[in-house]
This record gives C-alpha cells, structure tokens and sequence, in this order.
C-alpha cells in the first residue's frame, strides 16, 4: 500500500466515511486489508494462555478475599477530558495566573500525578480503547493504527471495563460517526449512549461558551448527574468531553489575564491563551461536578485524566518528548464513599500509562 501514498492515498482509519470519500472505496478498503493485529509472541499457545488466566484467576480472588464492598454496587465514572493538560509542564511555556487551580487543589488530596499519554495532539480514541480495555497500543502492530475502526469491529468478544457492572452508560456531546463509537460501544456491551443525533437518549442542557463550536464540559457533567440519579444501583459511566478540541484562535475574551508567556516561536500566543482558557473553564465545569456528586447519597469514584497536549506546541520532540505527552489525572470519591468505605483511597502521587489509570485503586479488568 506504498505505492498508493504516491497518488495521494492519505489512510484514514478514525472517520470510515470520510476516508471514503476522500480515497475513494476501493482504495480506502485496500487500506484495512493488510493490517496484522499483532506479532506472535515467543513461546505463545493456547495452552500457555489456559494456564495464564488460571494463575491470573487464582491471583484475583486471593486480592478480593479482603474486599467487603463490590464494585457493582458503586458508580465508577471514567471522564477522559479532551487535550487537558497543564502547559506549565511544557519547556519554554509558563502561565503566571494558575487557571487550573480546583484541579490541583483536587489532585491534593486524592490519588492523583501525571498520565504518560501514547498521543501528541490527537488520537483521543486510542487513550480511550486503552482504558475501557487495558490494553496497552504499544502492544500491538505498527499497522494497526486505531483499534476502534480496525480491530474493534471483527472481534466476537471485546473485554471491557464497564462489563464489571449490571449497568453501563456513554456520554459524549458530539456526533457519534468518528470511531465507529456507536458500533464499538454495543460491542463493548454498554446498556446507552447519549450523542448528538441521538433522538432516543439526546445530550440535554446544551450550552456552548461564546465563540467555541464545542458543547461545553459543564453541558457533559449536567447530563451525565442525570444519569448518575437515573438509578438506583451502581453503574459504570464513561465520558468523553470535546470542548477543548482544536482550533484554539478567538475563542474567548479577557485570555490575556492568564500572562502566558513562551519562548520565541514555541506557540501562537493566541492559540496558547485561548486554550488557557478553555482549561479554566473545565476548571470551573469539574468544580461544580464535584460539589454534585458530593451531595449525591451513593458511592460515586471519578477518574478523570487528558487524553494527550493540545499539538499547539513546536518544542522538539527528540528533546522534549516526555514532556509533550504528560497528562494530568486524578481519582476522587464523593462524600458518601469516603463516609462509607466503598473507595479504598490511597494519597500518593502516581505515574500511570491510559492502560493502567484504574489500577491506583486496584480497579483492574
């Protein structure tokens, strides 16, 4: 499939439809044709991997012997919060007012650090399939670029964190088309999911803040306390923000209160206060969730983490790669679990992989 890059084949595997109209259908179904999953490990066999989920088997009940609260009967919430991440870690940038200041008192006082993310500036889907999953990409093959659109679909049985529940319920104030979601998310046996042009289950409370097109971080937390008190027992709910997806340029007023500074030629400063800004807004947004779910009697967890930097920044990445893919995330339990003992809270500060952010607190597939 080389040969094609020459006449202008751009492979396309997060948007099936666009791709097709962009490379036309045969050349876009050529592209997912030669794709190979994975490399054969050495001394792989079904007989080793009988033994491996029988050890793993033994392993977990061992764990859970000493667990009285089961994880069914709690609300586990995985927020992944487009593009978040403190620009104050980006070499050569500094932002002199802290615009994030709820989110670091929050990380305070929970488990809390930085997610070491596999993108820079997109790939949103594959944090995702790594956390509902725990399958790390790197595992993969170098032509298997997006799990959703190429291996999702063609599996009979996809593993997923949300299957631990009786319940299980999407949110993402976007339209559903890009990564197949509405397809990957029956797949991975979630019981709803609330997108825009969804008439049955429609994303409520729409609000956008001035000139983003993006429905706003708060419109995803008033939708998703619906669906916290939509039931009684527990549930697992994922949610997948989009207010701070690019482009950054005039989008809000009064960003020059932030003070953003960067080294000559790192990044537009209009684009790097205007993304500011919009991290201050989900600031704000997650503030007053938090406050919600505080007042709500049931034991709620969020797991909020950014799935990968804005691509706003021209550091190196030979130099400075690290860096460019270091997120934030935090695990905080409401009130009532706190009170309860539903969350055994661990405060220390942790470095974690999208495939591991659950495993802090022991929330492992």
């Amino acid at each position: 499939m080389k040969a094609t890059e020459l006449f202008g084949n751009e492979k396309n595997f997060w948007d099936p439809v666009e791709g097709s109209a962009q490379n036309g259908l045969i050349i876009q179904f050529l592209n997912s044709v030669d794709v190979e999953v994975m490399n054969r490990p050495k001394g792989y066999s079904r007989e080793r991997m009988i033994e491996i989920n029988k050890n793993s088997r033994k392993l977990s009940s061992k764990i859970n012997s000493t667990r009285s609260n089961s994880i069914k009967n709690q609300v586990i919430i995985f927020n992944l919060s487009e593009s978040f991440s403190n620009p104050n870690r980006v070499p050569g940038i500094k932002i002199k007012n802290n615009p994030i200041k709820n989110i670091d008192k929050i990380k305070q006082n929970c488990t809390s650090g930085v997610m070491i993310s596999s993108g820079y500036g997109g790939g949103t889907a594959n944090m995702e399939y790594m956390t509902l999953t725990g399958l790390a990409t790197c595992l993969f093959s170098g032509t298997l670029t997006s799990p959703y659109t190429q291996l999702t679909p063609h599996l009979k049985n996809n593993i997923t964190f949300n299957q631990s529940f009786n319940y299980s319920a999407a949110i993402h104030p976007y339209s559903a088309e890009m990564y197949n979601r509405i397809e990957n998310y029956k797949k991975f046996k979630f019981n709803s999911f609330r997108y825009l042009g969804n008439k049955d289950n429609p994303i409520k409370y729409r609000r956008k803040i001035q000139k983003n097109q993006y429905l706003s971080d708060e419109t995803l937390y008033r939708n998703a306390v619906d669906e916290i008190n939509s039931r009684h027992r527990g549930m697992f709910i994922n949610l997948i923000s989009i207010q701070n997806h690019m482009p950054y340029d005039n989008l809000y007023t009064n960003t020059n209160r932030w003070n953003c500074y960067s080294k000559e030629g790192l990044v537009s400063q209009q684009e790097l206060s205007n993304y500011v800004q919009g991290i201050h807004y989900t600031d704000k947004a997650i503030e007053k969730f938090i406050k919600r779910i505080n007042s709500i009697k049931k034991p709620i967890t969020i797991v909020f983490y950014g799935d990968h930097l804005p691509g706003i920044y021209k550091n190196k990445m030979l130099k400075d790669g690290l860096k460019l893919h270091e997120t934030d995330y935090f695990i905080y339990s409401n009130t009532y679990a706190r009170e309860h003992g539903a969350i055994d809270l661990q405060n220390k500060k942790n470095v974690v992989s999208p495939s591991n952010v659950q495993y802090p607190l022991g929330l492992t597939l």
